[in-house]
């Protein structure tokens, strides 16, 4: 029977409050409309950062679990000073081909491929694209990270030794330039960002790119024997880095082991110096993803909350009005023998209507950003279940800290005087 008559009287606090938002319209939407803006942006940050974390995922599975990479620098958040001495590894040597020759020999490696970023301008005829990614990487660049291929082929191991002026486009790059058109067989013109090096070009393939967060949105990549963007293009190989994979039935860490008795053998690196590289997992990637992006959720939920703050300052105002327009039918309440506790509940439970309009409006407008981020940008957005929880809890917890106080002064009216207020 309790339960029933709590059931009864949440329902009839459900009815009172939405009479009181009707009544007092302006001060009821600036409540809603805060509690709306904090859950909004805790709904849209959830949906984006999960979307991002799919997206993380997807990429680093498909470059493989065991895939380690080799870099000149480390993965560092630090700043440095005039001196050598506060960050060492600005001296350290770039990494060279021959030191990729001797770790492809060794036994518990795999494959080793190099890879070099640069930018670059394409064009074919009349059509000119200023701004494209541009990728030189040795011939196994399809086994250790296989492209989705919709037209022709790679560029071969002989190309890659030869230099040859070859290129595989992605499907951007094809689209903008040829319109439709077969591209395989054609000649573009490159030209690089860096110098006035370029020359023509014969796309040999056309790739999906899958693009996604790490590798930003869509935009033209070409992708190029190493050789030929260091030669044609005039690319800079001191950033080159490596990606390596550990032969069949080598663990990661054994083959990261070899890799760095190898590297520091070649550069005569005594036992108690530091090694002159970096080696860096996926984890660690991984790692340092989740430390920037913590960082920035932990911003925008502190964002997120003023508006629940601005919400909450409503609901304790729009509250109070609510307590003082209806002393008289408070006290009639208690003259008929409703409890402290009942007058209590009967306001908490208006205040947390209040709230949870504000919430599914947010929520709402949120799913609707999540929709559009996901059809319009490389984010798969999608609201998680966890997220609809936590606004939902969120405007309760609201509602129900900021109209305790009103509740309590109502719940305490002495019912005689409140039967005399006018």
């Amino acid at each position: 029977m309790k339960f029933i008559d709590k059931a009864k009287m949440s329902f009839e606090g459900v009815g009172i409050a939405f009479e009181a938002m009707k009544a007092n319209k302006v001060r009821a939407a600036l409540t809603i409309l805060g509690v709306a803006v904090g859950v909004f942006v805790v709904v849209v940050i959830s949906a984006a950062v999960h979307g991002i974390n799919e997206s993380v995922a997807q990429q680093f599975e498909s470059a493989g679990p065991t895939t380690f990479f080799v870099q000149r620098f480390p993965i560092v958040f630090e700043n440095c000073g005039d001196s050598g001495d506060s960050c060492k590894w600005r001296s350290n040597p770039p990494i060279a081909f021959s030191e990729v020759a001797a770790l492809e020999r060794l036994p518990s490696v795999g494959l080793v491929g190099a890879q070099q970023g640069w930018g670059a301008s394409l064009k074919y005829r009349d059509r000119y694209l200023p701004s494209a990614s541009a990728l030189g990487t040795t011939s196994n660049w399809p086994q250790i990270n296989p492209p989705e291929m919709v037209d022709g082929r790679v560029f071969t191991e002989q190309e890659a030794r030869n230099a040859s002026r070859v290129v595989v486009i992605n499907d951007v790059a094809a689209e903008r330039l040829f319109s439709g058109e077969p591209a395989v067989g054609k000649e573009i013109m490159l030209a690089s960002r860096g110098s006035a090096r370029g020359g023509p070009f014969l796309v040999v393939g056309v790739y999906k790119d899958a693009t996604g967060f790490l590798s930003g949105p869509e935009r033209p990549r070409v992708v190029m024997p190493i050789l030929s963007l260091a030669r044609h293009l005039g690319a800079n190989m001191q950033w080159m880095g490596l990606v390596v994979k550990p032969a069949d039935g080598v663990t990661p860490a054994i083959a990261m082991d070899d890799v760095q008795a190898a590297l520091r053998g070649i550069r005569g690196l005594r036992p108690s110096r530091e090694s002159n590289f970096a080696i860096i997992t996926q984890d660690r990637l991984l790692d340092v993803y989740n430390k920037i992006f913590g960082m920035f959720f932990l911003v925008m939920i502190a964002l997120s909350s003023v508006g629940l703050l601005v919400g909450g300052v409503g609901v304790v105002a729009i509250m109070m009005i609510s307590v003082t327009e209806r002393t008289r039918e408070i006290g009639v309440r208690k003259a008929l023998g409703a409890t402290r506790l009942t007058i209590l509940w009967q306001f908490l439970v208006e205040a947390v209507t209040l709230t949870a309009t504000g919430a599914m409006i947010g929520l709402a407008l949120g799913w609707v950003v999540a929709i559009i981020v996901k059809n319009m940008t490389p984010i798969a957005a999608s609201v998680p279940p966890l997220a609809v929880v936590a606004a939902l809890a969120m405007s309760a917890v609201t509602g129900i800290a900021f109209g305790m106080l009103p509740a309590m002064r109502a719940a305490k009216l002495d019912p005689v005087a409140a039967l005399r207020h006018e």
